[in-house]
């Protein structure tokens, strides 16, 4: 089974829905991704989670919003990986967004600059030779 999460910054200031969905489409029908793991921290995660809904009532995937906290209202699909309950509040999205990557083939990220959490998890799921694609670079 075919995995991949999503990795974005959390201001995202440019539609990007028709290219996430070409893409997503493309994993699904070509690539065999059934499963997706996505954060809830920004826009781009946001846009992300509405469009596996959307893709979901029409293929046949699972896809995970995957907390780095202890959701205080009940989300829907929302995954709260084992262990997190063990890490301190600031490296929880660190440990959440690594728990992630060690479950994936396939890597979508939303990356405009070298700065912040987005760019960093790009970098490392290069160095581990996964394939990236950038939706910024598209």
């Amino acid at each position: 089974m075919v995995s991949c999460p999503f990795f974005g910054h959390r201001d995202l200031h440019t539609d990007i829905s028709g290219l996430l969905r070409q893409v997503l489409l493309n994993l699904i029908e070509n690539n065999g991704v059934e499963v997706f793991y996505v954060g809830n921290q920004g826009n781009f995660d946001y846009i992300t989670q509405k469009m596996l809904s959307e893709l979901a009532d029409q293929y046949p995937i699972r896809y995970y919003i995957v907390l780095a906290y202890m959701p205080t209202t009940q989300i829907k699909n929302a995954l709260l990986p084992d262990g997190i309950e063990n890490v301190p509040k600031r490296f929880a999205i660190d440990w959440r967004n690594r728990w992630m990557l060690k479950r994936c083939e396939i890597v979508v990220t939303y990356v405009r600059h070298v700065g912040g959490g987005a760019a960093k998890f790009k970098q490392i799921a290069e160095k581990q030779h996964k394939t990236v694609i950038n939706l910024a670079e598209l």
